[in-house]
């Protein structure tokens, strides 16, 4: 290996599917970074698709490259995981068959990949840990924890085989230890980098009327329903704690990444407008599937607060985004966001309940300026605490002392 004052490094990136959810963002956002600072970086996927993905991949700062794109996501709906594991397994092999050695590979999700990578005794590896997948899984059924044994034991066994392993927050680390109990009675335990958002691309706030605004993949567990029931409870608020202040013209935009190719997405989309129908607000309530991100900063813009209903997320990169949008948020007073926000100053933590979220969303109705101030101190807080810049340095420090065998 060339002298000890080398600083440019080859970064390979390994992510499975380079969609527009958060650990895409996070991907892409250490993409473009390590970039910045000299690095050659590349990132290899099974699924990149150039109508549905962040416009940084497309702008040729660092190559894209798609393999396995031919191997299924799914079998009849079944065996998700099997398949992940096989299209990333086929990206790593083509990695090590077809490209030049790197200095250090960045993987993340899916660790099963990392023995096949340590092949290459140069490169370190680096795993970045969004969440023990084996706690994502269901394990509802004799057979689903039969089916899921073995892809929970290969889990820990390969994340411990890293050089060194990154997670995104607090919450996950102490997660981590907790699952991942081998590991954590080895000494093994990982280092917290936290997601970052870019503080450049938002728009300037807007005045906004009262419109609230919830971004999240249509997924069941990002908990959406509870957006929709608290804005519902808003209008029987309305004749006490919201005396004088008419709630008949506010309204509630639900947008986020959807994926047809999921049932999932499909199905809890219909369950959402369901709902909304239910509940009698469907009126007030819009839906909006995969916006871009100059229609996602737009509606940022517009909206008097973001709802953030997943509960014990591991980080939450939407309470950053709006924040550095200059809006306030509302979340569930656990997991990533507990570390994110601080309550009653960028925002407001509360029970995951209709009730919980409705009083908040009422305090912003009783005093919009309330929001302008806390939505100040938000874009200040994530400048502070969570910018790319920030984010940068951290990662780039953690690989160039990973390569050079310089840990703190």
């Amino acid at each position: 290996m060339e002298k000890r004052g080398r600083s440019k490094l080859n970064i390979a990136i390994i992510h499975p599917d380079l969609g527009i959810g958060g650990a895409e963002r996070l991907i892409v956002d250490a993409a473009v970074e390590l970039s910045s600072h000299g690095h050659n970086v590349h990132i290899f996927t099974a699924h990149h698709d150039r109508t549905r993905c962040f416009e940084e991949t497309l702008a040729g700062t660092f190559p894209v490259t798609v393999y396995g794109s031919f191997i299924p996501r799914h079998i009849f709906y079944r065996l998700h995981a099997v398949c992940a594991y096989l299209r990333c397994i086929f990206v790593a092999i083509c990695l090590l068959l077809m490209w030049p050695s790197y200095d250090v590979i960045l993987a993340d999700q899916v660790s099963v990949v990392i023995p096949l990578l340590k092949l290459k005794k140069s490169t370190k590896i680096v795993f970045y840990c969004h969440f023990p997948d084996m706690l994502l899984a269901q394990h509802t059924t004799v057979l689903r924890r039969m089916y899921r044994k073995p892809i929970d034991f290969v889990e820990e066994i390969t994340t411990g085989m890293a050089d060194l392993i990154l997670v995104n927050s607090k919450f996950t680390a102490s997660t981590f230890a907790k699952t991942f109990k081998n590991l954590d009675a080895r000494g093994i335990k990982p280092d917290v980098l936290y997601p970052a958002v870019n503080l450049d691309q938002f728009d300037e706030p807007h005045t906004s009327k009262l419109n609230f605004l919830s971004i999240n993949r249509f997924e069941r567990k990002k908990n959406i329903e509870l957006a929709i029931s608290a804005f519902a409870m808003l209008h029987k608020l309305e004749g006490n704690v919201l005396q004088g202040h008419n709630v008949t013209d506010a309204t509630l935009t639900v947008a986020g990444g959807f994926d047809k190719r999921l049932r999932e997405n499909v199905e809890y989309l219909e369950e959402l407008k369901t709902l909304a129908e239910k509940e009698g607000v469907s009126r007030n309530v819009k839906f909006i599937t995969s916006c871009s991100t100059a229609e996602r900063n737009t509606l940022l813009s517009q909206c008097l607060c973001v709802l953030y209903t997943p509960k014990d997320e591991h980080f939450g990169i939407v309470p950053l985004e709006a924040m550095a949008a200059h809006k306030p948020v509302i979340a569930c007073n656990s997991g990533g966001p507990v570390e994110t926000i601080r309550s009653g100053v960028t925002g407001f933590l509360s029970d995951p309940n209709p009730e919980g979220f409705s009083l908040a969303m009422a305090k912003f109705i009783q005093d919009p300026q309330m929001a302008e101030r806390m939505g100040e101190e938000a874009q200040k807080h994530v400048s502070e605490s969570f910018s790319t810049k920030m984010f940068g340095q951290r990662l780039n420090r953690f690989l160039v002392d990973v390569v050079w065998g310089k840990r703190e």
